[in-house]
């Protein structure tokens, strides 16, 4: 496990390249994960004393709050995951458990140590794969297993209370004769000089919904696998694809990988990613604050927050990888708060986000930045898929400007939903182009501020129709 070594002003200097706006937002997530840095840094003793101070952010929708915490989790590769605190009901209710954002945590963080291990043992699990490959190009035949049933059976008995899976190794043996030596060396010179990428292959390879069959939510819940329970039990379901050799050679590489590994440091490797580096995203967090109307509903509410509070201030919580320990994950809380305030949250649970930042409505000076200065903005990531139909698309400073104010407008006018607007309204501007675009001979077109005024700005000024389309 790695930590970032990233200064804060180093960090906001990336976000910038993705989020327009929001410094004040930026610079809290930096201080936040340059003092895990800092924190893994100390004494054992010290470590265990400092928890991360947890954020709230404040802001309406499409300012860039989600975005600013997922980015953040993609710069120091770690475990994140986003959740809606409105799929969570009080225990006893019908609805989602609390501690399945946990769950979900450590199944993200298993992805990424997963992907760190394969990096590991790439070399080698390539080097099988093609082996694995020159075989399958060049089959030879199986030599008949000399045991009788009786001492299969006991092997396969015996395999099991190993806690192996079943197989069959001597009826795996090849017989290779030297024409089948001589044509599987000649297909190995091709293999590595790239020319039989495009031939077909047949391979086995595991049936990838037998994983996600027959796994029961509840038992999910309790951190007990069935699958994995079964898997010493019985051998796993195989299925044959044929496939392009480059393909194949993916897929047989990624399963030598997952022999390589070791599963338990697998895990346990996971477990430490997620307690010490680990982002949990809690969404529509007002939406489980009281509102200013009294209900019957309140009631469910305070006990979605009484429930999220453990989890919050540091608990332990059972999953099928073992026990993980939220003490020092990061929450990033979010919302809104149109109709009620922070303070509407129980104290306890305010007490948990002690930092609090208020995201700012974006202005028509946003907008355009938002079309122009990000990495993969919106204007080019357009530009980029009509290119694909030979076409060149250039927009100019008064076209993105026009879009800007109209976004503007629209989102004064009606529901405001921030940046969001721009897809709608790029999406009814190029309308036209995007459907003719494969059958229009015209190789460069020019978005101007007319172009835009005739599509959309009509269209914006009537209030009712904007409200329904734009």
């Amino acid at each position: 496990m790695t930590e970032s070594t990233q200064t804060p002003k180093e960090i906001v200097e990336v976000l910038d390249q993705y989020i327009v706006g929001q410094n004040e937002a930026k610079k809290a997530v930096a201080v936040a994960l340059r003092n895990r840095y800092r924190r893994m840094q100390l004494s054992k003793d010290m470590q265990e004393e400092i928890s991360p101070k947890n954020l709230l952010m404040i802001g309406p929708t499409g300012v860039g709050k989600t975005e600013i915490a997922r980015r953040l989790a993609k710069i120091v590769n770690a475990p994140f995951v986003k959740v809606e605190a409105t799929k969570f009901t009080e225990v006893g209710y019908v609805g989602g458990d609390v501690e399945s954002m946990v769950r979900d945590l450590v199944e993200n963080a298993i992805q990424l140590e997963r992907a760190d291990q394969y990096k590991q043992v790439h070399v080698e699990a390539e080097k099988k794969a093609n082996n694995q490959l020159v075989k399958l190009l060049v089959p030879a035949k199986r030599k008949e297993s000399r045991q009788n049933e009786m001492q299969n059976l006991m092997n396969m008995f015996s395999q099991m209370q190993n806690g192996q899976a079943p197989s069959e190794n001597d009826a795996d043996k090849e017989e290779v004769t030297d024409d089948i030596r001589e044509k599987r060396m000649s297909v190995a010179e091709k293999l590595k000089a790239g020319l039989l990428e495009n031939d077909q292959v047949d391979i086995e390879m595991d049936d990838p919904s037998q994983q996600a069959a027959g796994q029961s939510t509840m038992l999910n819940q309790m951190g007990i696998d069935l699958n994995d329970t079964l898997s010493g039990l019985m051998p796993k379901k195989k299925i044959k694809r044929t496939v392009p050799v480059s393909e194949a050679r993916e897929i047989l590489t990624r399963q030598a990988s997952e022999d390589l590994i070791n599963k338990a440091d697998l895990y346990h490797n996971a477990i430490v990613r997620a307690e010490n580096t680990g982002i949990i995203f809690i969404d529509e967090i007002d939406k489980i604050a009281p509102g200013k109307s009294q209900n019957s509903g309140e009631v469910s509410r305070e006990g979605v927050q009484r429930d999220i509070l453990p989890i919050v201030e540091g608990s332990q919580v059972n999953t099928k990888y073992g026990s993980v320990n939220t003490d020092h994950m990061l929450f990033i809380g979010s919302g809104a708060f149109a109709e009620n305030k922070p303070s509407d949250l129980i104290p306890e649970l305010q007490g948990r986000f002690p930092i609090r930042v208020e995201l700012n409505d974006l202005t028509k000076d946003d907008f355009v930045r938002i079309l122009t200065e990000p990495t993969n903005s919106l204007t080019k990531q357009y530009i980029a898929l009509i290119g694909t139909d030979n076409i060149k698309v250039t927009f100019t400073i008064e076209a993105i400007n026009k879009i800007a104010e109209i976004a503007t407008d629209v989102n004064h006018n009606t529901d405001n939903i921030g940046a969001r607007r721009l897809h709608t309204i790029l999406e009814k501007l190029l309308e036209d182009i995007l459907y003719e675009g494969p059958d229009m001979q015209m190789g460069d077109i020019t978005i101007t501020e007319k172009y835009v005024d005739d599509k959309v700005g009509k269209l914006a000024q009537n209030k009712d129709l904007s409200r329904y389309i734009l």
